[in-house]
């Protein structure tokens, strides 16, 4: 029990002081590794409380797909961050505002938040002993079945909201040639060489 607290609070001061650099470190490369750090203590943190799969599914999701590719697009597109910072006073205010506003949510929830003796045992089993099925199979159980048109649903949406997020990102330079699959598809003979007859003794003009 005691090795379970020392790596809970190792994990989760790694995590807060990550999460903390992620918005304080000046090079956006460094905030974008520092969050995936935060990402691998929070992965420990749910291997703790007996999520392995949500613990896997951070680390390979987030980790090995989206921070990464935060990664590769701060470095490739070379943003001017110090002109992005320059209305940073401007929305300062409004940005308290809502800081305090959540400090004062987090303090009423650590203060009046209480768990019954009857639930700890059941975070830290939340599978019932007697079905047998480890994390994965209940939630694959539970998402396909219970809530299977939600998940759907959740699907459908994520797709509509990358083509949406192409279609507005999407810019056609004109001096930029572009290929026409169906000009491609639809040349003829006629159309793709032309056949010039040269007299004896005279060049291509």
């Amino acid at each position: 029990m005691i090795l379970h607290a020392i790596f809970f609070y190792l994990f989760a001061a790694v995590c807060i002081a990550s999460a903390a650099m992620v918005i304080a470190a000046r090079n956006p490369v460094h905030s974008v590794l520092f969050l995936i750090l935060a990402f691998v203590n929070a992965a420990g943190l749910f291997v703790l409380m007996g999520a392995e799969f949500l613990a896997m599914i951070l680390i390979v999701v987030y980790v090995g797909a989206v921070a990464v590719l935060f990664l590769f697009v701060v470095m490739m597109l070379d943003v001017d961050f110090a002109e992005l910072r320059q209305g940073f006073l401007a929305y300062l205010p409004i940005g308290a505002l809502i800081g305090v506003v959540l400090l004062a949510e987090l303090i009423t929830v650590v203060f009046a938040w209480a768990i019954g003796p009857s639930e700890l045992n059941a975070i830290t089993a939340p599978i019932p002993p007697a079905s047998h099925v480890n994390n994965t199979e209940a939630l694959g159980l539970v998402l396909y079945t219970r809530y299977v048109y939600f998940f759907q649903a959740a699907g459908v949406i994520l797709l509509v909201a990358m083509v949406g997020a192409i279609v507005l990102t999407l810019q056609h330079k004109p001096n930029v040639r572009r290929q026409n699959i169906a000009a491609q598809v639809a040349r003829r003979r006629d159309t793709a060489i032309e056949i010039v007859k040269i007299k004896s003794g005279q060049g291509l003009q």
